[in-house]
């Protein structure tokens, strides 16, 4: 009985992004630098007894912990990638960790609302030397951490760049439906949470430093929590914006409308027409397409598939044919 290898029709599913292994190598050592300053910052609180030291490095414990949850992500992603129950691979994990960062940068950016809030109803004497201390080992550290992370990052970057001018030259500029940039399917939205944490904190940091030496100079200690304010405006923007981001990838929303209509405008001729049709993203830069067809003169699905062979991020695609049904006699 002759056996049939079914090697050469298999597909692989392993859609981590192109700089999966340098991002996590990145930030894992961002995390253990947040370790090494949360730990610092504790310590010299309980031994001086200061509290602004003390609360500053509970804080940075939390920040050490969302960037220790994107970099298991990485760990997990690369482990589980070959994982035989895990149908497409383990490319949304890293959405699911942003997803779960995202959360918690709205959450710290509510607290700092709060906060900042009843400080305006009821004032507490600042320590203004001893929190400025404590605010720019803060921005220092997370500027060591965005140097950390920004080779990565302006690489991801780099490569986004490159892309989208090839994919103009040839495309025209597409646009999504409602007019503005095309969508970034290929984005590591894990990464982009790191990032974001590490902004936000430098951000925190830096409207500090402004508000605690006005206050301290110039007795305006009002701008404390104004600045408070504004910084937890703009935590809540970028969380809003990942959440939106990661949250379309969990749900396998259509990644990129213009590419949906290229496809669609290849496929669909003479005869062909598209009976169901899902576009969506399995990981970074990767992404999955199903289609049915039907036509009157259908093609073998090899035929159609060639139809798509340069199209950008296509990583899965599958594609059955079916015949037109003769219409019945009226």
């Amino acid at each position: 009985m002759h056996t049939v290898s079914l090697d050469p029709w298999r597909q692989e599913h392993r859609f981590l992004g192109r700089d999966h292994a340098r991002n996590e190598r990145r930030l894992w050592l961002v995390v253990g630098l947040s370790a090494a300053t949360m730990l610092v910052e504790i310590a010299a609180g309980l031994w001086f007894g200061s509290m602004a030291l003390l609360a500053d490095g509970v804080h940075m414990a939390t920040h050490a912990g969302a960037l220790g949850l994107s970099a298991f992500a990485y760990l997990l992603a690369r482990r589980l990638e070959d994982h035989p129950r895990l149908s497409f691979g383990t490319g949304k994990l890293g959405d699911l960790a942003a997803w779960s960062s995202a959360l918690l940068l709205a959450a710290a950016a509510v607290w700092l609302l709060v906060e900042a809030i009843g400080r305006f109803l009821a004032p507490v004497p600042i320590a203004y030397d001893e929190a400025l201390v404590v605010a720019v080992l803060g921005l220092v550290v997370n500027l060591g951490c965005l140097l950390l992370l920004g080779g990565a990052h302006d690489h991801e970057h780099g490569h986004e760049h490159q892309h989208a001018q090839e994919h103009d030259h040839e495309h025209g500029h597409d646009r999504d439906r409602r007019g503005g940039a095309r969508s970034h399917a290929h984005h590591d939205h894990n990464f982009r949470a790191a990032v974001a944490h590490v902004l936000a904190d430098a951000l925190t940091s830096l409207l500090a430093i402004a508000a605690l030496l006005a206050g301290r100079e110039l007795g305006w200690s009002a701008l404390d929590p104004a600045v408070a304010l504004l910084g937890a405006a703009m935590i809540l923007h970028w969380a809003y914006r990942l959440l939106r981001a990661s949250g379309a990838v969990l749900l396998d929303a259509s990644p990129d409308p213009g590419l949906e209509q290229r496809i669609r405008g290849r496929l669909e001729q003479g005869s062909d027409r598209i009976a169901d049709f899902h576009l969506w993203r399995l990981g970074p830069g990767h992404l999955g397409l199903l289609v049915s067809l039907v036509s009157d003169r259908p093609e073998p699905p090899a035929v159609y598939k060639a139809r798509l062979a340069d199209l950008p991020h296509l990583a899965h695609v599958t594609i059955e044919v079916h015949r037109c049904a003769d219409r019945a006699p009226a």
